[in-house]
């Protein structure tokens, strides 16, 4: 005889209840937002270079009327008698030989200043706050347009600092031809050091700009445990070396 196995008569009714019946998403890294906020060192240094590099471009561009005995030279350009007889590029020497490389680098120079400017207008129309630095109160743009600032930022402090380690290598691979002359404390004090200042502190705005892309970046791939994510400004976001990613649905 066959028998049939037992099994309850009433199952269990299942549980509705909102809490159980949907299930909520962790919230994640993308949805935080993400904005850039330019260091006060970022904007000290384009207040002081952006008109002293208009200054220079404007004396390369108007040579020979803007060097020594030329109409324009007196008062405006007056310091680059003696700049141009510390570095001959900048001189007769140079202009007499039909060298060209000073006239390109102040092309590069326009250029890198609209691009400068162009970073400016975007941050300060699109960006919301304050600039007081030294009150704590910091302007800062996101979105979009924080990201165009961003690279215009980047790609600009990367073109000035490219382009004068280029003319120093030029420089250095010419045999010093136009610096040669000069003794040891004249050529740092006059030379080195002026033109260190396009070095240094463009290479500090790459790793700024460049920090402020590698946190969007990861905001917007959800990335939190990285080694590139952990490389990211502190404070801004705050990505734990603990944290677990976030399984997407």
């Amino acid at each position: 005889m066959v028998s049939t196995r037992n099994h309850p008569s009433n199952f269990p009714p299942p549980d509705l209840s909102p809490s159980k019946a949907v299930a909520t998403r962790p919230k994640s890294s993308s949805d935080q937002q993400w904005t850039h906020t330019p260091t006060a060192l970022t904007i000290l240094w384009l207040s002081v270079s952006l008109p002293l590099v208009i200054w220079d471009s404007a004396h390369v561009v108007g040579r020979p009327h803007t060097m020594p005995g030329g109409k324009w030279h007196e008062p405006l350009y007056t310091p680059y008698a003696l700049y141009g007889e510390v570095d001959h590029g900048y001189g007769w020497p140079a202009y007499e030989a039909g060298n060209g490389v000073a006239m390109v680098q102040a092309i590069m120079n326009v250029l890198e200043t609209i691009c400068y400017l162009g970073y400016l207008f975007v941050f300060w129309k699109y960006g919301e706050g304050q600039c007081t630095y030294a009150k704590g109160q910091q302007r800062s743009i996101g979105g979009g347009w924080g990201g165009l600032a961003c690279l215009f930022g980047y790609s600009v402090s990367l073109l000035t600092f490219s382009k004068t380690v280029l003319y120093a290598l030029n420089e250095h691979f010419s045999g010093y031809h136009y610096i040669g002359h000069n003794s040891p404390a004249r050529l740092i004090f006059l030379w080195v050091l002026p033109n260190g200042f396009w070095i240094i502190l463009p290479a500090y705005m790459i790793y700024a700009f460049g920090t402020d892309i590698l946190q969007g970046l990861s905001v917007a791939g959800d990335d939190q445990s990285s080694k590139p994510a952990e490389f990211t400004k502190p404070g801004a976001i705050p990505f734990s070396k603990d944290a677990t990613p976030t399984k997407r649905e």
